[in-house]
């Protein structure tokens, strides 16, 4: 428990911390900020909160965030299914969304290769990837893994893994930072490397 603060107050900034990226620090300034806050936007924000809960879950077919089943991009009867752009996260998606360039479909594989922190294929949606690209007859596999050693790690293993397949795997070009998160790339800049992209 978090010394010289009431326990309701220190239970929720305890809460908070727990939250990546937010420390100790951050977690005290919102929950002064709250507990400033008029009830109704306390009120508002627990029940955005539970209603994410409640409510968002992964697509079925491809992982991406959804409401439903499947997400609005799987369910959407004017993407190419026979393309599989391969994304860590849902902010991949969202990014690749917002440049427009991309009319396939998604993988979102929920995380990337870390050895490191024992996190291997296994953990991975790798194995629900391969079923897709046999069941749904992929012409290309196209991976949009960050450009950080995790990332390229995971580029390089699902390169491999489809090598010997009759399905066209290419890797975006380098226009987005080494080191950088899709999530944080200007649209120019991810056009730029989706056009460039390279076959593995």
């Amino acid at each position: 428990m978090i010394k010289g603060f009431p326990r309701p107050m220190a239970r929720i900034i305890e809460e908070f911390s727990r939250m990546p990226g937010i420390g100790v620090r951050s977690a005290e300034r919102i929950a002064f900020y709250l507990l400033r806050s008029p009830g109704e936007y306390v009120e508002a924000l627990a029940r955005a909160i539970r209603e994410v809960k409640s409510n968002v879950r992964f697509c079925s077919r491809c992982n991406n965030l959804s409401e439903h089943e499947l997400c609005s991009v799987c369910s959407d009867p004017s993407r190419d299914a026979s393309r599989i752009c391969v994304v860590e996260g849902p902010n991949g998606v969202i990014a690749m969304e917002k440049c427009g360039i991309f009319r396939g479909t998604y993988h979102v594989l929920l995380g990337q290769l870390s050895p490191i922190e024992g996190i291997g294929p296994e953990q991975l949606k790798i194995k629900e990837l391969l079923e897709r690209v046999e069941k749904e007859k992929v012409k290309e596999v196209v991976i949009a893994t960050d450009f950080t050693t995790e990332g390229e790690t995971t580029a390089l293993y699902l390169s491999e893994v489809m090598k010997s397949g009759k399905v066209t795997v290419s890797r975006l070009a380098r226009g987005v930072p080494v080191g950088a998160s899709l999530e944080y790339a200007d649209v120019a800049t991810l056009q730029r490397a989706f056009e460039e992209r390279r076959g593995v």
